[in-house]
């Protein structure tokens, strides 16, 4: 007699927990680091809380639909719990950034008319809590910092009745495809921000997806360092929970090491940012006055960026790449743990030699493309040989179509995408919808782009971010800016011009490199605002800038520039939660500076 095997699926997110237990039940589904050790929860422990949680929420009358706001720094197996236990009774969770200002947050509330909030410690319940007290809402807040007052004690309680059971299942049953599963809040790097509605299917359709393109297998270790409020991140531990692995929840930024050598994991996401630090680390030993030292990191790092996946390596070549691995490339495995084979990166442009540089120590990288309105992946980076081009996004996801819209003669255009990961729309927010979501359903992404070799999508740069110079010459800046990101001493820039005679640009220098420089040539260091000022400082930003002019068309190079003595920051409304700079915002709070180049 044959035996018939039940196939076991997922249409809606919360059915994940459900898929894991009954695919590849693991016991160290969800891990977090307290008391000195990693402590596990298995799925099936992670179910019975997600219930427990879910029957709290129907005795204290939430009612589907309502929204409850999450705000979490980085991920932990509560907010899982939390966001799988609103899910399965119809609730939507609006995951906000910590750094959300007061008029930002009441804005929020007021829209969504919550009356449930979660913040991740007391000092972020102490400030969201000050902001809530200047309104009429009848927001209630928690935090979730155990033995301290406030804490949300339901996520503690693990039992149930048959009949608390059964009111879960019956809402679980009514809970389609097309719901809203979340709401989230973009940074509003154009103003005030807008509410994506995604569903059920949107992020269902995107882990899918991602799930034929990741090589990860039941029980791999994976460790979760970034913000959970992004839906990045958040997809990714859902593909996580749907491939089997263990997933491990960094403590913090600063246990970024610990976390990464004791939980030795074979894979995670990452922003290029956390990959440039540890190149600039690398770059800084360069400064080294140890000579022979300061030469092989140099020589092993130009083998390093000599290296591609898609080259068929010569044997002199790959002898030159083992010992530049041995002799130096191997730190940067070693300091991640040292079993880490890939790393897939998103939410800016990654640099193309930090890419050639990780996969030349052995670690895969590639990179992706998406935005929150497409739930959020679009294209990505393949990790089979052939399918990884350095500079590029990648190739579109299975069932998503992306298309340039109007291309010019270098065939650049909009880039358009179409698919069932496509957001429902802006919450409250028809006449915003119908400007970016066509009829036919294309979502306008606002990012220039192009295909490579035919199916390499690039982006170039954002529709709203190109200018025009009084001298009549469109300049991209967003491919200035990467381009100064080769400097070890840039941190980061802003390319200024518009309806100027020419480009300038704003800088924020590395001050940790720029200070070694000052030691190994002698120069006083004092503080930044002063240093930017140095007469040799600036003289040597100007021969940095001069160098990378060389490879720049004449009416895009850098003729003046500022040096700002502090970095740019979310506070102050000058970069998004992302850490995307906020172009009208920086040029007013440097107007001054800005013009005395112009002068």
């Amino acid at each position: 007699m044959a035996i018939v095997t039940k196939r076991v699926d997922f249409t809606r997110v919360f059915e994940l927990i459900h898929y894991q237990k009954e695919k590849y039940p693991n016991p160290k589904a969800l891990n977090r680091y307290a008391n000195g050790q990693w402590k596990s929860l298995s799925i099936e422990e992670v179910q019975n809380k997600v219930n427990s949680l879910s029957c709290w929420l129907l005795a204290n009358h939430y009612a589907p639909g309502e929204k409850i706001i999450l705000i979490p720094v980085i991920g932990s197996p509560d907010w899982m719990i939390l966001d799988f236990a609103c899910q399965q009774i119809g609730l939507v969770t609006v995951p906000i950034h910590p750094t959300l200002n007061e008029e930002e947050f009441n804005a929020i509330v007021t829209e969504t008319e919550a009356r449930l909030c979660i913040a991740s410690d007391v000092e972020l319940f102490n400030r969201f809590q000050s902001f809530k007290e200047k309104t009429s809402s009848q927001l209630q807040l928690f935090h979730l910092q155990p033995d301290k007052a406030n804490f949300f004690s339901p996520l503690n309680e693990t039992t149930t009745s048959h009949e608390e059971m059964m009111q879960v299942a019956s809402f679980r049953d009514t809970i389609s495809e097309d719901e809203v599963a979340t709401l989230l809040y973009t940074s509003g790097s154009t103003g005030l921000s807008k509410g994506v509605m995604l569903t059920h299917r949107n992020i269902v359709h995107n882990i899918k997806a991602v799930l034929t393109i990741l090589p990860l297998e039941p029980g791999d270790r994976v460790l979760s360092f970034l913000p959970f409020s992004h839906i990045f991140e958040r997809a990714c531990c859902y593909v996580y929970l749907a491939f089997g692995t263990s997933l491990y929840f960094s403590q913090n930024k600063e246990s970024f090491v610990h976390d990464f050598k004791t939980v030795r994991p074979v894979f995670c996401s990452s922003v290029p940012r956390v990959l440039e630090k540890m190149y600039d680390f690398m770059e800084e030993q360069t400064l080294a006055k140890n000579i022979f030292k300061r030469k092989l990191i140099i020589w092993a790092m130009g083998v390093g960026k000599r290296f591609g996946p898609e080259k068929k390596l010569k044997p002199l070549f790959q002898l030159e790449l083992a010992i530049a691995r041995v002799a130096v490339l191997h730190l940067w495995k070693k300091r991640l743990g040292g079993k880490i084979k890939y790393i897939a990166v998103g939410a800016a442009s990654l640099r193309p030699e930090i890419g050639r540089l990780f996969s030349a120590a052995g670690i895969a990288i590639v990179e992706g493309y998406g935005m929150t309105e497409a739930a959020p992946l679009i294209s990505m980076n393949r990790f089979e040989p052939g399918l990884n081009r350095f500079g590029t996004v990648g190739l579109p996801l299975p069932g998503i179509e992306v298309k340039i819209d109007q291309p010019n003669e270098n065939q650049e255009g909009e880039i358009l995408v179409r698919g069932a990961n496509v957001m429902k729309g802006y919450f409250k927010k028809p006449a915003l919808t119908s400007e970016v979501l066509t009829t036919d359903g294309w979502l306008h992404t606002g990012d220039i782009g192009k295909f490579v070799q035919q199916r390499f999508l690039k982006i170039t740069d954002r529709k709203k971010d190109i200018f025009k110079t009084s001298s009549g010459k469109y300049v991209a800046p967003q491919q200035i800016e990467n381009h100064l990101k080769q400097s070890l001493y840039i941190e980061r820039s802003i390319v200024i011009g518009f309806q100027r005679p020419f480009v300038t640009a704003l800088i924020v220098p590395q001050f940790e490199i720029l200070k070694a420089w000052c030691g190994q040539h002698e120069i006083h260091w004092t503080a930044p605002q002063f240093m930017v000022h140095n007469i040799k400082v600036r003289a040597k930003f100007r021969q940095e800038l001069d160098a990378l002019n060389e490879e720049l068309p004449h009416y895009e190079t850098i003729r003046n520039f500022v040096l700002c003595h502090e970095d740019w920051s979310i506070e102050k409304g000058e970069i998004t939660a992302t850490l995307k700079p906020i172009r009208k915002k920086l040029e007013k709070n440097h107007q001054v500076d800005i013009n005395k180049m112009y002068e």
